[in-house]
C-alpha cells in the first residue's frame, strides 16, 4: 500500500456484465481522498445526485455510512479509510449505489502516481455513454427504457420518459468536461 501523496487512475464501469456497451469513467484521484469522498466522485464523474445509500466492497471487507440506529458490525466508516490505505495498482473494488435499484460498479485501481495537485482532488479525463436517471428501477428496466426509446422514439411512453428523466437525456451522449466541472464542485465545497 502506498503511504506517500500519489494519485490513483481508476476505471469505473456500471454493470459490466448487464449493460452493453458500457457506461464507464475513468478518473484520476488523489490518494489522500477517503473513500467517502470517492463516492462523491463516483456520483458526480457518473451524473448520480448521491441521494440513496451505498457501499464499497474490497476483499470481502465493507465500507459505508455507519446507521448509528441500526449498526452493522461489519460495515467500516468510509470516511476513516483514505484511498492510500486500502488501495494497490491491480485491486477491484466494487461499489453499489442505490439498494433499490441495485446499481453495481467495478472500479479497477489501473495506475498509480506522483500528485502534482494539491488537497483532495479528482478530474475525470474520460468515459462513455450517460448513467441511467435515478430511480429508473435498475438493469433491466432501465434496458427496456432503452429498448422502447430505440424502438419508438416518438412514442407516448418515449415523451413520458423525457418528461420525468429530462428533455435532453441521451444515453449516448457523455461530456467530460461537464463531469471534471462536477467533481471539482465537490473539491470546492469540502465533501466527504
Amino acid at each position: 500500500m502506498a503511504n506517500a501523496s500519489t494519485c490513483f487512475v481508476l476505471y469505473v464501469q456500471l454493470e459490466p456484465l448487464q449493460l452493453n456497451p458500457p457506461v464507464w469513467r475513468r478518473i484520476i484521484v488523489n490518494s489522500d481522498v477517503t473513500l467517502r469522498r470517492l463516492h462523491h466522485f463516483i456520483q458526480a464523474a457518473m451524473g448520480w445526485s448521491s441521494k440513496h445509500l451505498y457501499e464499497f466492497d474490497l476483499n470481502e471487507q465493507r465500507y459505508g455510512l455507519p446507521d448509528q440506529d441500526f449498526p452493522d458490525p461489519h460495515l467500516l466508516d468510509d470516511r476513516k479509510f483514505k484511498l492510500k490505505r486500502v488501495l494497490s495498482v491491480g485491486d477491484r473494488l466494487r461499489y453499489t449505489y442505490d439498494f433499490g435499484d441495485s446499481w453495481q460498479h467495478v472500479i479497477a485501481v489501473e495506475a498509480q502516481g506522483p500528485d502534482e495537485g494539491e488537497g483532495a482532488w479528482c478530474v475525470v479525463i474520460e468515459g462513455e455513454r450517460a448513467c441511467p436517471p435515478e430511480d429508473c428501477g435498475g438493469v433491466d428496466s432501465y434496458q427496456e427504457i432503452l429498448a422502447m426509446l430505440k424502438r419508438a422514439p416518438d412514442s407516448e411512453d418515449a415523451q413520458d420518459f423525457h418528461r420525468w428523466a429530462g428533455p435532453g437525456f441521451d444515453p449516448e451522449r457523455f461530456d467530460p468536461r461537464a463531469a471534471s466541472a462536477a467533481t471539482q464542485r465537490i473539491c470546492n465545497n469540502f465533501w466527504g
